[in-house]
């Protein structure tokens, strides 16, 4: 019975080492059914030719026993082998590919050391005995009487219908007989198949359900498996925490050698840095809220413009990375960006300059 804690899908990890261990849902009515029905299948494309071939390999077996003697190394021995080969090889190697090709496609092609080491319990005859006298034993039994008991119900039904032509067979020819037990034979052989590819589809449903209830896990057990595979969750989130705060850091340290900076203007913030031997402008730093609040603040304390376009603060957010070039896209817009700010600074350095010309001219002027 399955633990009610364990309610999580099993891992790809779970469902390999079940594998390893040999755990794969494989119904062997499912096997059996199908290899029922190549068989039929095989007989009935062989029986097609039935009445020609036997006659003529009688006809020749009854000139070879006239005219020859029977001897182990004889031909009448010989051409018996090959005609029963004949039917016997087709038949058998119908059923072994059908049950080769169903093993495989419900489980695939599994090798298990584990499953073939040696246990002991396997050679005691009393667990061997508490096994058999289980309740999973004798659900196993039930359960394989529910086919018989369809298929023998098949049978004697399909004798009472035919029963008519049974008492009557006798004044009828060889043929007619041949016939009569054929046509009962196929009847009974397609709905038996039938019944065991019904029950052995419900028999394989039930043995996946089991499974995938085997080896479901709990929490816990995923957590585990992580630590195992992954290391601690907790540490590897402790590393990652550490990693984003040394990136954020550089990233604002990075923010004060920005030319400009774009903002939304309250929830995006982007740096650019532009230099004359530079391509092309380049994100130096981004931020959304709180981050873009910060970027903002130091634009603020060292004097970097600060521009509000929420189109191309967006687009620079969403499309670049941090220390990657803007996308020739964006090259129109930020160039307008660029040539007002830089006419601006010029702007301010000749009122600075025309300043302190006055200045010192006045300085001069005035009277000693």
């Amino acid at each position: 019975m399955a633990d009610s804690n364990k309610s999580e899908q099993a891992t790809p990890r779970q469902r390999q080492k079940a594998r390893e261990r040999g755990q794969v849902t494989r119904s062997r009515e499912l096997s059996s059914a199908l290899s029922m029905c190549a068989i039929a299948g095989a007989m009935y494309l062989l029986c097609r030719g039935f009445v020609p071939q036997w006659a003529s390999f009688f006809r020749t077996t009854l000139d070879l026993a006239n005219s020859d003697s029977i001897e182990p190394n004889g031909p009448l021995l010989f051409w018996t082998a090959i005609q029963a080969l004949r039917w016997v090889v087709p038949i058998l190697g119908a059923g072994l590919a059908m049950s080769l090709v169903a093993g495989f496609a419900q489980g695939g092609f599994v090798f298990a050391p584990e499953a073939l080491s040696f246990k002991f319990e396997r050679l005691s005859p009393p667990d061997r005995l508490r096994q058999l006298a289980s309740l999973s034993a004798v659900s196993t039994i039930l359960k394989s009487l529910l086919p018989f008991s369809a298929i023998a119900w098949v049978g004697i039904a399909s004798i009472r219908a035919h029963w008519t032509y049974i008492v009557t067979s006798t004044s009828v020819d060889a043929r007619g007989f041949i016939r009569l037990i054929g046509g009962i034979l196929l009847e009974l052989f397609w709905k038996s198949g039938l019944i065991l590819l019904v029950w052995s589809g419900v028999d394989y449903m039930l043995l996946w359900l089991k499974s995938e209830g085997d080896l479901k896990m709990s929490r816990q057990d995923i957590k585990d498996e992580l630590r195992q595979t992954e290391g601690n969750p907790e540490s590897k989130a402790r590393v990652r925490r550490i990693l984003r705060q040394s990136r954020r850091r550089q990233m604002l340290k990075a923010a004060e050698t920005a030319t400009v900076v774009i903002t939304n203007p309250t929830h995006y913030a982007v740096a650019l840095r532009y230099e004359a031997n530079m391509k092309a402008p380049v994100v130096v730093a981004k931020g959304l809220d709180n981050l873009a609040a910060k970027i903002k603040e130091i634009a603020w304390r060292l004097d970097i413009p600060l521009m509000e376009n929420r189109p191309l603060a967006q687009a620079l957010y969403k499309t670049v990375e941090v220390g990657d070039p803007i996308p020739s896209a964006l090259y129109h817009a930020v160039a307008e960006i660029l040539v007002l700010i830089y006419k601006a600074q010029a702007e301010v350095r000749t009122r600075e300059a025309q300043w302190r010309a006055s200045h010192t001219v006045r300085n001069v002027t005035r009277p000693q």
